[in-house]
């Protein structure tokens, strides 16, 4: 069922929030080399371990009363430390430091996302109101509620957008390839990435603009 701006509100809340016995959900973030539904492809190696986010998960902001529904760090939590050869993809959120409840995780660079729909063609062209992407640029798609991309393209896979024009786009698996030709239309989120790749060890820092999304 669609959920009020109200309940997403409140849902996105008690993610941060402590009460009783209960720890919160979203207490300590993770680094990702690649996208898991169930928290896997995390950083490990030399002194990397998750960081807290701020006492009993305090530092968040308040959820917007919107839809979708969007909260942001109030504070930046220590620095990350980063073995080499490792590229940092996605974030991720738990309510340990060390196994835990996986939360969810999203894209590193705190971009807005945005809803789109992709029609049947050959190849497939996205239109996302409100979104200008340029050709080049590296995005990533989600499922939605009540809405699924199409089965050409995998969820949380990096994809670089071609034929960018206002908000419409077609999507590549390779910078500058071709478009993807899609078996059937769909719609769902699309989101800008950042990749961090490390050639040595070095720190990774979340900045205030990382945000968690509900809708």
């Amino acid at each position: 069922m669609p959920f009020s701006s109200t309940g997403l509100q409140q849902m996105l809340d008690g993610l941060n929030y402590s009460f009783s016995s209960y720890s919160p959900q979203i207490y300590y973030a993770s680094l990702h080399t690649a996208y898991s539904a169930t928290g896997g492809s995390e950083v490990s190696g030399g002194s990397y371990a998750r960081v807290q986010l701020g006492t009993s998960g305090a530092d968040w902001s308040a959820a917007t009363n919107a839809i979708p529904s969007v909260k942001a760090l109030g504070t930046a939590p220590s620095a990350f430390n980063v073995p080499a050869a490792t590229t940092v993809a996605y974030i991720g959120f738990w309510s340990a430091s060390t196994s835990g409840t996986f939360a969810g995780m999203g894209p590193n660079g705190g971009a807005t996302q945005y809803a789109f729909t992709v029609t049947l063609a050959s190849p497939g062209v996205f239109t996302a109101p409100g979104s200008s992407y340029t050709n080049g640029q590296t995005v990533v798609v989600f499922n939605a509620a009540g809405a699924t991309v199409p089965s050409a393209f995998t969820v949380g896979t990096i994809y670089y957008v071609v034929s960018a024009s206002g908000a419409t786009f077609e999507l590549s698996a390779t910078s500058g390839g071709s478009a993807i030709n899609t078996a059937a239309a769909g719609a769902g989120l699309v989101q800008a990435i950042t990749t961090e790749s490390f050639g040595a060890a070095g720190t990774f820092t979340l900045t205030t603009s990382t945000q968690l999304t509900l809708t």
